[in-house]
């Protein structure tokens, strides 16, 4: 492709299973950092995939938590992963690109490398949208194993997980199946995305929360809250003809609905300015 957005864009005609996850989170990086050193990241993910296969006959009759420890030993002790505790918002930490340079990140670059390796090593994992901590899962043998990549890839049982969620909701929080649910590899890059998305608007750059939702919808065409946010924020920028569009294209995935009727109200409202 001739550039990262190219790429983007062809990620996003993809069934979501042909995917090369790392592949594609490394386009998204090299639109924030063009200067960084692409070949040498994808020399090490290489690396690491080779590494990971020759963990298979060690652990391919295991059950999933020796699956899970293999893969720790692997990237938490050879390659030295880790979370960044010290500097959690700092943008590079979702960025992979700089997460393979640093050797550190958010939970979600964290795991894209996870899942990569242990796409490579032929086994079924898969991100799980647990609120505001990406954990992976990992499943074969015996039960299926949550995994927190940003503590070293500890596995975690119900009353690990129980723990982790009173954090984040208070005392009163309840486990549910729901926060478990396996996240397909479209929407880890989504998650991966929406940190930037969320510090660039809270730190008042409109623009550049823009043009990564923007970027985010090159690789997920069909997510029609996505629609709904570029063209909230292309109507806040006053740029009423692409906020048109955006939300034309909302219109064309949820036609019908309380929503829908607004969309329509704000192109009527859109056109009036426009006429």
């Amino acid at each position: 492709m001739s550039t990262p957005r190219a790429a983007l864009e062809a990620i996003g005609q993809l069934p979501d299973a042909e995917i090369d996850i790392a592949d594609a989170a490394l386009h998204l990086a090299a639109i924030d950092a063009p200067g960084a050193d692409i070949a040498g990241a994808r020399r090490v993910l290489s690396e690491i995939a080779r590494d990971a296969v020759a963990l298979r006959p060690r652990a391919e009759a295991e059950r999933c938590s020796k699956r899970a420890m293999a893969l720790a030993e692997l990237l938490a002790g050879r390659y030295g992963f880790c979370g960044d505790h010290e500097t959690y918002d700092d943008p590079a930490n979702a960025n992979l690109l700089q997460v393979i340079a640093r050797r550190r990140g958010l939970p979600v670059a964290l795991g894209i490398i996870w899942l990569h390796a242990a796409h490579a090593a032929g086994w079924d994992a898969h991100g799980i949208d647990f609120p505001a901590h990406f954990l992976i899962g990992l499943s074969g043998r015996g039960a299926p194993v949550p995994i927190d990549v940003f503590d070293g890839g500890q596995t975690l049982d119900a009353a690990a997980l129980h723990r982790l969620l009173v954090r984040i909701e208070g005392p009163e929080a309840v486990l549910r199946p729901e926060l478990l649910r396996p996240m397909s590899r479209r929407e880890v890059l989504l998650r991966l995305q929406n940190n930037l998305l969320l510090r660039r608007g809270q730190g008042g750059d409109l623009a550049g929360a823009l043009a990564c939702a923007e970027d985010m919808l090159r690789i997920a065409p069909g997510h029609a809250d996505l629609w709904w946010q570029a063209a909230a924020m292309n109507r806040r920028l006053e740029r009423h003809g692409a906020a048109l569009d955006c939300f034309e294209r909302y219109l064309t995935l949820v036609p019908e609905g309380s929503a829908a009727s607004r969309a329509r109200a704000a192109i009527s409202a859109l056109r009036g300015r426009l006429n």
